[in-house]
């Protein structure tokens, strides 16, 4: 992949390893409070739910480091499945949970994947 294509898909997998970092150890923060717009007692009650989710953002992120580093042609097609993975969770989150997921999740995996695409 390009060094444009690389540096996308890592932009996109520390996004989502600071999003593990918030939903699995700073949940309850006045921090990750303010970023999901939840209050201390449902930050309190959903704890386990949000390690859950960062779990999930951390396999998100670790796939998409394996596809910048990876040679191709597997670096590739690891890459344009996690960027599409992200994608399509951000628009499943965006009709379920918020609207701005759109915006944090969804645009920034495709403008990731246009260069992935593009240096192939």
């Amino acid at each position: 992949m390009s060094t444009l294509a690389t540096l996308a898909a890592l932009a996109l997998a520390a996004l989502h390893a600071y999003i593990l970092v918030l939903e699995m150890f700073l949940w309850t923060t006045p921090r990750a409070r303010a970023a999901f717009g939840t209050s201390a007692d449902f930050a309190a009650a959903t704890k386990a739910l949000a390690a859950n989710q960062g779990l999930y953002n951390g396999f998100l992120a670790a796939g998409l480091v394996w596809g910048a580093v990876a040679s191709d042609p597997v670096g590739f097609q690891v890459s344009v499945f996690f960027l599409v993975c992200v994608a399509i969770a951000g628009i499943y989150g965006a009709a379920t949970a918020s609207r701005k997921i759109i915006f944090v999740q969804t645009v920034p995996a495709l403008i990731a994947l246009v260069p992935v695409l593009l240096a192939r």
